[in-house]
């Protein structure tokens, strides 16, 4: 890197996130959780509804140790 750096403006966030809204998202989800024995088990999150191939970039991955649930973050 050459030190440049580059800001980020958070502020058009306001108007698209409603963060005390606690209805649940439009599209269902599903959580699919894969047991290993020599690593940490992971827990993926995709759409419920979605094409395979969709499904191939439509999706988010964590350790499961690391995930909580929603009630108690709130």
């Amino acid at each position: 890197m050459t030190g440049a750096t580059r800001e980020y403006d958070d502020r058009s966030l306001d108007s698209t996130l409603d963060v005390d809204d606690p209805s649940p998202p439009g599209q269902p989800l599903e959580a699919i959780v894969v047991r290993y024995q020599d690593g940490p088990d992971r827990c993926t999150i995709t759409p419920r509804d979605c094409s395979d191939a969709e499904r191939l970039t439509t999706w988010l991955s964590a350790d499961l140790d690391l995930l909580v649930d929603v009630t108690d973050a709130r």
